[in-house]
Parts: C-alpha cells; sequence; structure tokens
C-alpha cells in the first residue's frame, strides 16, 4: 500500500516560533530587568532615605553588647526601631565591608535617621560618651564613693592606696565594670608618676616617688589656688632640706578624720596630739599620701622654684602670703587676722588654732591657749 507523502510545515513557521519565543524572553528579562531596578531603588531608598521615627522623644538609645554578630545586631536595631529592615542592614553591612568593623557599646540614634548613618555610626564606633570626675585632693574612699555612686557602671571597686589615683576626668562605658574604671585610673596615675619622676630636679629631700606623692598629697591640700602649688611646693621642700617640720595642718585632720572634712577648726590638743600623721609632732613625711593628688601638685614638688619662703599664710583674698623668715610670717598672720577680725568682728572661738597659719611653729604667738 503506498504511503502518503508528509506535510511540510508551511514555510516560516520555525522562524515565526523563534521570533515568538525571543520576544517573549526578552519581555521577561525586562520585566525582571524592571523589578530588580524597583527592588535595588527601593532597597537604596530604604537604605539612604529617613529612617523610623523614635518611639518616644528625638532620639532612641540602643545597646549593642560586646560579642553580638551581625543578625544579633540588626535584630536589636529593628527591634527598637532604628532600622524597618534587618535583612537590607545585613545586606548592606555585607556589601559595604562593614559586617567585620561594627563595635560595641550605647549609641543615640536621632529620629528618623538614614539606615546608612545608623551603619555609619556603629562602624565608626560613635558611642554615647559618659563621663566621671575625679577632683584634686579627694581620698582614695572617695573615689571609690563616686565610683559606686554612678548608675552607669557595675560591679564593685574597693578603695585603693591612698594616692593611688589620678584625679582627672574620665570617659566610660554604660555596663562597664568599676573595678575597670578604677585600674584605668590607678594606671595613668602610674604614667604620669614615672614620666615627672624622670624628669625630677636633681637634689630633692626625697628618695622615692612614693615619697613624692605623699608631699605632692600634702601641697594639694593646702592650696586651692592652681598657681601657688609650686611656691607652697618650695615651701616644705626647704623645710624638708633644714630639717624643720612641715607643720602641715591637713596632715593633723587625716590623722584625725582620714581626710574628711573636720567642720571647725584645730584645736591646741589636736595640735600637739601624737598620731602618724601629725606633722608638727613627726619628723619629715607621714606615712601615707593624705590625698590623691593631680599633675600639677606632681610637678610641683618634683621641679620645685627655687625660693627662701618658710612660711605662708591665708592673705584674706583666697591665695597666700609666703615668707622666708619668721619675723616676716608673724607680720603676714596679724595682717590676717586684721581681715579676719573686720569680716566676722570677732576673733577665732578660744581654743581653736588659725587655720590659715600654715607652716608656723607651734607656739603661743600662733595659736590661743585652749580653755
Amino acid at each position: 500500500m503506498a504511503r502518503k507523502p508528509r506535510a511540510r510545515p508551511a514555510k516560516g513557521a520555525g522562524s515565526s516560533t523563534m521570533r515568538r519565543l525571543v520576544v517573549m524572553l526578552t519581555s521577561a528579562a525586562l520585566t525582571f530587568a524592571l523589578v530588580l531596578a524597583l527592588a535595588m531603588a527601593w532597597a537604596l531608598w530604604m537604605y539612604r532615605g529617613p529612617g523610623p521615627e523614635a518611639a518616644s522623644g528625638d532620639a532612641t538609645t540602643v545597646i549593642l553588647r560586646r560579642g553580638a554578630g551581625l543578625p544579633e545586631i540588626a535584630s536589636t536595631l529593628e527591634g527598637a526601631g532604628v532600622i524597618s529592615s534587618g535583612p537590607i542592614f545585613l545586606a548592606a553591612a555585607q556589601a559595604t565591608g562593614a559586617a567585620r568593623e561594627l563595635k560595641a557599646g550605647e549609641y543615640e540614634f536621632p529620629t528618623r535617621a538614614s539606615m546608612a548613618r545608623v551603619l555609619g555610626d556603629i562602624r565608626a564606633g560613635r558611642v554615647v560618651r559618659h563621663f566621671v570626675t575625679i577632683p584634686e585632693g579627694l581620698t582614695s574612699e572617695m573615689v571609690a564613693e563616686i565610683l559606686a555612686e554612678n548608675e552607669l557602671l557595675t560591679g564593685v571597686a574597693p578603695a585603693p592606696p591612698e594616692g593611688s589615683v589620678l584625679p582627672e576626668t574620665y570617659q566610660i562605658e554604660r555596663g562597664e565594670d568599676r573595678a575597670a574604671v578604677l585600674q584605668r585610673m590607678m594606671e595613668a596615675h602610674d604614667e604620669v608618676l614615672a614620666l615627672l619622676w624622670s624628669k625630677r630636679q636633681p637634689g630633692l629631700p626625697f628618695d622615692t616617688p612614693q615619697e613624692a606623692v605623699i608631699l605632692a598629697s600634702v601641697v594639694e591640700k593646702e592650696t586651692g589656688v592652681a598657681s601657688e602649688r609650686p611656691q607652697v611646693a618650695s615651701v616644705f621642700v626647704n623645710r624638708l632640706r633644714r630639717g624643720m617640720r612641715l607643720e602641715s595642718d591637713p596632715t593633723i585632720i587625716y590623722g584625725l578624720t582620714k581626710g574628711r572634712p573636720l567642720g571647725r577648726g584645730i584645736r591646741l590638743s589636736e595640735l600637739t596630739r601624737e598620731t602618724p600623721y601629725n606633722t608638727y609632732v613627726i619628723d619629715g613625711l607621714p606615712p601615707t599620701p593624705i590625698s590623691n593628688p593631680g599633675r600639677a601638685s606632681l610637678a610641683a614638688v618634683l621641679d620645685p622654684p627655687q625660693t627662701d619662703y618658710l612660711f605662708f599664710v591665708a592673705d584674706g583674698t583666697g591665695g597666700h602670703a609666703f615668707a622666708a623668715t619668721y619675723d616676716e610670717h608673724r607680720a603676714n598672720v596679724e595682717r590676717w587676722r586684721r581681715l579676719e577680725r573686720a569680716r566676722a568682728g570677732e576673733t577665732a572661738p578660744a581654743g581653736q588654732a588659725p587655720p590659715a597659719a600654715k607652716g608656723a611653729p607651734a607656739d603661743a604667738a600662733e595659736v590661743p591657749a585652749e580653755p
């Protein structure tokens, strides 16, 4: 039986199918490209455009813990309402190379901050700055109390040895351990002392850095006028060189209260009481510092000016009058007493020593008799 010949495709049918396929693929590609472009434009807008509004106030505070990975950071920021998309933040951090450079800490982001701003701040470590200030002349117990009262810190820091802290303003972080902050303060003290000791004036009447700290702590408590510290230091250095007692009122107070305010004048009985810190009774330096001296006081005792001063007394203006001889000093003391009488209308209460007469011999001419 003869077979019928097969029907051949019409000329041009294959090319027509191919054209339709090309058109469909091109259309799909264009659609995909358009969708991708829109998605990228949206992501870019999410990254660079304004972020979410703060839930309250003008800013949102976020704490990123140490050791947190990128997914946790993104989740924390999204949960706090700082960014609107954790996945986009993740992708942006990886694309910009910031993923391994993000820093822990406390951050404050203004309302509607862009994701780019947020990522940039965390990458640069622009944490919220907190500070704690240790004034010159505080005792170590007082330093420990300042740290204990700071609610940003954690842990416990016992009082360090007297004179071992450098009074300064220190930056701290929320949640930082108090002992770690105290250690930084002590290390700062050691660094400053080592530098100043290496440049010390030759022939000083003490032999060790610790003795320098002891004398500087006395200078620190004797004057609140920064410009006077070198002169006060020269008085005590001169007295030590001559074998004279320091006769410093703050050392008496430290022996009585461990540096807490006495709240009254020093009594004659306290001037003559034998304690390890009473420099009216003991020779040389006290056994330990009586405060934490600052840089200026340390520098003053390690490089004091060359003077003949052996005495000083309040001058009525907040500063002191210095004298090389006892007769000059007595005249300065009398001048100060006249100013006090003019201001108060009366003499110091009986039984109390004039609190501003520094470095004077404790004799009847200087100290009223105790009743």
